[in-house]
């Protein structure tokens, strides 16, 4: 399903697809291949360009090539080193096939050696593979972490913006009253597309990096960026999902983020076996020499790079520069265009440095029309290597500001502060969005997209919603309405009220809400590091076992369900809660609920007796918890959006323990037990082969006579939509448990089987593959089968079959095989279910659909 953190993506997106039709028009499509007239080899990676512009692109290492550009252009020239250039005219608005050969150029003929595909590649006794395995042999020596100690300057900007706009697009009625965001533009001096910047950002640190202890500390002196209405943006989670989208590039780390994706690195320690490798050039002006050597995949729509490295043969074997791209065949979604440019100095101990990174993307929802580009500089100053620095500059969380942001905008002189300076289109973006937002027009479009996306309406001091659970059915409720809303930061950063009230048609009875949290370090309940105490009051229905978010589980695409689904609760829960977090992503919540719960539908809670003894039902039952949770999550980032706190994914373990402790005798509790739980969550990357997510938990029960609504009834999915934390074909209430082990594996293999089929390839399809593991059992003293003290019967169904079982010797086990990315934002699962197929209304094979929207 889709959630607020892709906001940012699907309304700008959303935008690029109102004027995809207009800007369609007036172009001239070129493509075809490139060859030695007098060989006939194909020539890799020849340089196409148009004249007097930078519109241009390379051919690809089958010596193939495409490209589109205004229809204002009539020439267009192919060069390449050895090889006198070639310029051809072109039918100016048509799509059309021109095929290159090319002439060796005499004079150069001494000087270069080109090699074409005459012989079939081979990493053997080939000399670009012999220096890049230097390269990679060099590369611990290279890296900045060599050292014990080190510190720099760095600078970093990232902009975005409109791309590749026309005229006729400029003056579409939508941006009527936003002309003057095109005033900076020159058309003519970019090729006749326009491009037009709408956000930037901008931070000034000191970075200090010690090997031993490893420790990476950036202290921020100064920051800035273009801020949008909170009424309607999250900034602060804006700002986190740019930055996770454009990450740091190291090129000498393994894997490369790119896009929330990882791309295994042209001198990774595999680097050979998904590459291929040409020696372009040897550039003898330069001290010490550079070879330019070029690299592609062996298959180009894996999640791979192509481009150049300059690499020195002064014994170092360092990059001097790098440029990376990717195929426009490479299987990552909405990318238009990639380019990536590395540069590194050589400093005073002879090793190279960073100098100057920038990454550049292009997303777009087409091949032509406009796009959404952006853009991240880094520059890297004022190095200083093998310093001490004493502990305390190194404690506390990896990024710190040295100053208060609540302060008053101080007078910190960016212009002679930035190492860079902006671009002239970037000069006016903070004024430019400023004056955007006091546009009537501009106001009521994000109005409109917030409520479609993030699911409130705002009414300035509260929000109305969400609108997913306004209206929902259920067989014990009938047709459900529900109306609800939350207070904002505009009321306060320190209280916050969340409330609702919902009306059951069939059952004719209100449900309701309540909840009153208090922040206890002025931040919003959402945002890192949490720090509050809240209590709460709800009185709903519930499917047993089945625990959703606490106050959206009517959303409107849970009703649809398979088989049967009529024994639920009227639960009275009442719960009070204090959270801390701290910056280590150590986090700790202790609470207390106080819960009664009333069966409902054909549900009915049976004492277990003796056959010759009657059975009455009760009629409800209360019990009373304190709850303790400890999470650590090293490393742990956050995209906060405004409805809730998604984490974002990384390469280190999430752990989570849970202890629930029954209080009987208190509040009406009847049951005393002890319950722990224990999970471990990790992401493991495979490079090439794709990453998995692998979950394990643990859990045990201590005490007996329990009733089993009070033991650990197993999530099960009676709906067609895949549910990650769920047991798809498992029925509800089907599996109870005081002790259990589960293991939970999602393997993504982001197409790396498909990409290789000729015609399947197109589609840019993934795999997927998912197992789930699930053993476990009820103790003799909790098991109604077994114990008539103080237990309740198991359900039964209309002819008094038992629906709910104890796990056995054998493991409830399910696996399924998915195609992902169909239409790039829909996963389709073919699921099958191992072992106790004999108990009624179960399914051995079913179909699940699940929405997920990435790059």
């Amino acid at each position: 399903m889709l959630t607020s953190r892709h906001f940012p993506l699907v309304l700008l997106l959303s935008i690029l697809m109102q004027g995809y039709t207009a800007s369609h028009a007036q172009t001239t499509t070129v493509r075809g291949v490139i060859s030695d007239e007098k060989t006939g080899e194909t020539l890799p990676y020849v340089s196409i360009i148009i004249p007097g512009t930078t519109l241009g692109t390379s051919a690809d290492a089958d010596g193939r090539y495409a490209l589109t550009i205004p229809a204002s252009y009539a020439r267009i020239t192919f060069s390449y080193i050895g090889y006198e250039s070639v310029q051809k005219e072109l039918a100016v608005g048509k799509a059309q096939v021109i095929d290159v050969k090319m002439k060796v150029d005499a004079a150069l003929l001494k000087e270069v050696t080109i090699r074409g595909k005459a012989a079939r590649y081979r990493n053997r006794d080939n000399p670009a593979v012999q220096l890049i395995r230097q390269v990679i042999e060099h590369k611990a020596e290279n890296q900045m972490a060599h050292h014990a100690y080190l510190e720099y300057e760095q600078y970093e900007k990232i902009s975005f913006g409109l791309s590749h706009l026309t005229d006729r697009f400029k003056d579409k009625r939508i941006f009527r009253n936003y002309q003057f965001l095109f005033q900076e533009q020159d058309s003519t001096a970019i090729g006749g597309a326009i491009t037009l910047p709408a956000y930037l950002q901008e931070k000034l640190s000191q970075v200090y990096f010690r090997k031993n202890p490893y420790v990476k500390k950036q202290w921020v002196k100064a920051s800035q960026r273009a801020e949008f209405d909170s009424k309607f943006v999250d900034n602060d989670g804006l700002s986190a999902y740019f930055n996770r989208i454009y990450e740091d590039i190291n090129l000498y780390d393994n894997n490369i983020s790119v896009a929330t994706n990882l791309l295994l690195s042209p001198i990774a320690t595999t680097a050979p076996t998904f590459y291929k490798y040409f020696i372009r050039d040897t550039l003898k002006t330069q001290v010490p020499w550079l070879v330019e050597l070029g690299f592609v995949p062996r298959n180009k729509t894996d999640l791979l790079f192509e481009g150049r490295l300059f690499v020195t043969l002064d014994g170092n074997y360092a990059v001097q520069h790098a440029y990376l791209t990717v195929n426009k065949d490479i299987n990552l979604n909405f990318m238009r265009d990639l380019e990536a440019s590395l540069e590194f100095d050589k400093h005073d101990d002879g090793r190279y440095y960073p100098s100057k990174t920038t990454l550049r993307m292009e997303f777009a929802v087409g091949e032509k029309g406009p796009g959404l580009l952006g853009q991240r500089v880094v520059s890297y100053t004022h190095y200083a290597t093998d310093q001490p620095r004493p502990d305390s500059l190194y404690r506390g969380p990896a990024e710190q500001l040295l100053y208060n942001p609540k302060d008053k905008p101080s007078t910190f002189d960016w212009q002679a502060q930035r190492p860079i300076p902006l671009e002239r289109t970037e000069l006016a973006i903070y004024q430019h969005v400023d004056t955007l937002q006091t546009i009537p027009s501009f106001r009521r479009t994000m109005d409109i997209a917030s409520l479609f996306l993030a699911g409130y309406k705002s009414l300035g001091l509260v929000e109305v919603g969400p609108v997913n659970t306004f209206y929902s059915f259920n067989p014990v409720e009938g047709f459900r309405l529900r109306f609800g809303g939350r207070t904002t930061t505009e009321l306060s950063t320190r209280y916050f009220f969340e409330t609702y009230a919902a009306y059951g048609f069939t059952d004719q009875r209100w449900k309701y809400f309540l909840s009153g949290t208090y922040s206890l370090n002025q931040k919003s309940v959402y945002h890192f590091p949490l720090h509050y105490v809240k209590m709460s009051y709800q009185h709903d229905t519930k499917i047993p076992g089945q625990d959703l978010q606490f106050v959206q589980e009517d959303n409107f695409l849970l009703s649809f369900k398979r088989g049967a689904n009529n024994r639920w609760l009227y639960n009275d829960v009442l719960r009070l809660e204090y959270v801390r977090e701290f910056q280590s992503r150590l986090s700790y919540k202790v609470g207390f609920t106080n819960w009664t719960q009333h069966p409902a539908g054909i549900l009915a809670y049976l004492p277990s007796t003796t056959e010759d003894e009657p059975s009455l039902p009760v009629a409800s039952l209360t019990n009373t918890e304190l709850n303790l949770e400890l999470r650590y999550a090293p490393k742990e980032q956050f995209y906060q959006g405004k409805l809730y706190r998604t984490p974002i994914v990384n390469k280190y373990p999430v752990f989570t323990f849970r202890y629930n402790a029954g209080l009987k005798g208190i509040l009406g509790g009847g049951t005393s037990y002890h319950q722990f739980t224990g999970t471990v969550a990790k992401r493991v990357y495979l490079s090439q082969l794709g990453y998995m997510d692998l979950t394990a938990e643990g859990g045990f029960i201590r005490g007996g006579g329990i009733p089993f609504p009070l033991l650990t009834i197993h999530r099960a999915n009676q709906t067609y939509a895949y549910q990650l934390n769920s047991y798809n074909l498992m029925n509800f209430l089907e599996f109870v448990s005081d002790h259990h082990a589960s293991l939970d594996v999602q393997y993504y293999l982001n197409g790396f089987l498909f990409n290789k089929v000729p015609l399947l390839k197109q589609l840019k399809l993934r795999e997927v593959v998912s197992l789930k593991a699930l053993i476990g059992g009820l103790r003799d003293e909790n098991n109604p089968e077994k114990t008539t003290l103080g237990v309740y019967q198991f359900p039964k169904d209309e002819q008094g079959r038992p629906i709910s079982y104890a796990l056995g010797s054998q493991p409830y086990l399910e696996g399924s095989v998915g195609v992902a990315n169909i239409f790039k934002l829909l996963r389709v699962d073919l699921v099958k279910r191992f072992g106790y197929l004999d108990h009624p209304q179960v399914t051995e094979w079913g179909i699940r659909a699940r929405f997920r929207l990435d790059f």
